[in-house]
């Protein structure tokens, strides 16, 4: 069973007006929230296989400052340029490029594709807010084969909620 994690970009900062939206950092918020968000899933024995990451500075900073709490090595953070506002279609092409052994697969990036994702994979999601985690639970060998009707929902979290519900 595979298990895939769509995770968006921590709170990002409008400080600084001559930075492109690519350039963009993490407000302090962004910063405070992001271990916050890890710590939730680490504490429910929710750790990467793989972490896929937005080459953006705030979806790539926020899968670094979770790959801290995971102990996962920041070196093996894939960073994408092709899911810095990446459509669902394009998305889902990513996802389903990744090898058949990795079980745990997180994906950082940006709305609306996560958002637009969720919903294609059969979910109902109006928006998933920054550092927002959606989780799915696929029951494809294989994630060449993940679509609609193979991912349920697992979980869905963010900063403001209670906690992670882990299905």
């Amino acid at each position: 069973m595979k298990r895939l994690v769509l995770w968006r970009h921590a709170k990002s900062s409008w400080d600084d007006v001559f930075l492109s939206d690519h350039e963009r950092p993490l407000a302090p918020r962004g910063i405070r929230d992001t271990p916050d968000m890890a710590t939730r899933l680490k504490e429910k024995g929710v750790l990467p296989d793989l972490m896929v990451s937005s080459n953006a500075v705030r979806a790539l900073e926020t899968a670094k400052m979770a790959a801290k709490v995971f102990q996962y090595p920041e070196k093996a953070i894939l960073a994408s340029p092709s899911l810095y506002h990446a459509s669902p279609h394009s998305l889902l092409k990513a996802i389903r490029q990744t090898d058949g052994g990795v079980e745990t697969l997180f994906v950082f990036g940006h709305n609306p594709g996560m958002t637009d994702l969720i919903v294609a994979l059969g979910s109902s999601l109006d928006n998933l807010p920054t550092c927002g985690q959606f989780g799915f639970v696929c029951s494809a060998a294989r994630w060449q084969e993940l679509n609609a009707h193979n991912a349920q929902f697992w979980f869905f979290d963010f900063p403001k909620s209670k906690g992670t519900n882990i299905m």
